[in-house]
């Protein structure tokens, strides 16, 4: 080792944090020996912290931004040239740590698979996906340090963002089981389940010495199969509520639709009839039924709801364009 160089080491540090990556919540000081010298200055920027590991025992926690003095075992010259049998090497070492005491806000997170779970109203299986952002800050720097932290030179908030992901799934899965929502109601939830998950999940952070100050649900996505399971649920309670705005139920419109299409398929008599339970001649029952419900149209009642009836039948083709012209034609004259 030259003079210069010998010089140089022995010179007391200026120690800071400088070009602060957002990305990082860690940082470990570099120091090529870990000896940092006696009488140099720690500068804390606004938004740091430090903590300060001297000769393998002890943490010394500081939180206030400024310069800040440090008294080691470290002198300068003196050392270098009293431990020139060790190569150089001090055995007084200190380690300094930084760390983010800002607010670390916006983070996303989001499920890496879909959460599936049993339809409490339809007993359906539901497959859905959930994302949205979450804030978080260290509370307890020691406790980060001694769970988190490790050997690790640096830490960055993707390694948070994986800790959070791990635990969120199971969670949204207690508490919609709990609350029993249905799929239709996860949506005008999302506030109260956010609310929910949040404080499932702040007992977690504060083990690593974090503090979660802030969670929401921004989005859920459906998978595929659950759309389709869906979209069929819709098209049968739309159905069943048309069937009822004609004066029937669901299984009756549906019985009728059962004679329509057998009637105009011969093929398919045998088996609708046995399906049915119907003992004359399918064409004729279903012509029964078609006049039975056109009797009870031509009854007294509301103009607009008996035109409701008829569209709908009309629509399903139990009636035909000539039926209803004609039932339209017979209840106006009433009026």
């Amino acid at each position: 080792m030259g003079l210069f160089n010998l010089f140089n080491n022995q010179l007391s540090e200026v120690i800071e944090w400088k070009n602060q990556d957002p990305r990082l919540l860690w940082y470990k000081f570099p120091s090529e020996r870990n000896e940092i010298k006696n009488s140099s200055k720690l500068i804390l920027a606004p938004g740091q912290g430090c903590i300060l590991v001297y000769e393998g025992k002890g943490e010394s926690l500081l939180t206030e931004p400024g310069t800040y003095n440090l008294k080691t075992d470290n002198h300068p010259f003196f050392t270098t040239l009293a431990r020139l049998r060790q190569n150089f090497e001090s055995e007084h070492k200190l380690y300094i740590y930084f760390f983010r005491t800002a607010a670390i806000v916006n983070q996303s997170w989001g499920t890496g698979s879909p959460i599936k779970y049993i339809d409490p109203h339809y007993n359906l299986p539901v497959e859905i996906g959930l994302n949205g952002t979450f804030s978080y800050l260290i509370k307890e720097p020691v406790h980060f340090y001694k769970n988190i932290v490790a050997n690790q030179n640096t830490v960055s908030t993707a390694v948070i963002q994986d800790i959070l992901n791990n635990r969120i799934p199971q969670q949204i899965t207690t508490q919609i089981a709990q609350k029993k929502l249905g799929y239709n109601e996860i949506d005008s939830q999302l506030a109260l389940l956010s609310n929910d998950i949040k404080t499932a999940v702040e007992q977690d952070f504060k083990d690593l010495g974090l503090d979660i100050t802030d969670f929401k649900i921004l989005g859920t996505q459906f998978d595929a199969n659950t759309q389709r399971r869906i979209g069929e649920i819709a098209d049968l309670t739309t159905q069943n509520q048309a069937a009822q705005q004609a004066g029937l139920s669901y299984v009756e419109l549906e019985k009728l639709r059962a004679l329509r299409d057998a009637a105009k398929n011969e093929g398919g008599i045998a088996g609708v009839g046995a399906q049915l339970g119907v003992g004359m001649e399918l064409g004729k029952q279903f012509d029964l039924q078609k006049d039975e419900i056109k009797g009870h149209i031509q009854q007294e009642g509301d103009f607009v709801e008996k035109l409701q009836k008829m569209q709908l039948l009309l629509r399903e083709n139990i009636i035909t364009q000539e039926e209803f012209d004609a039932l339209k034609k017979q209840i106006l004259n009433k009026i």
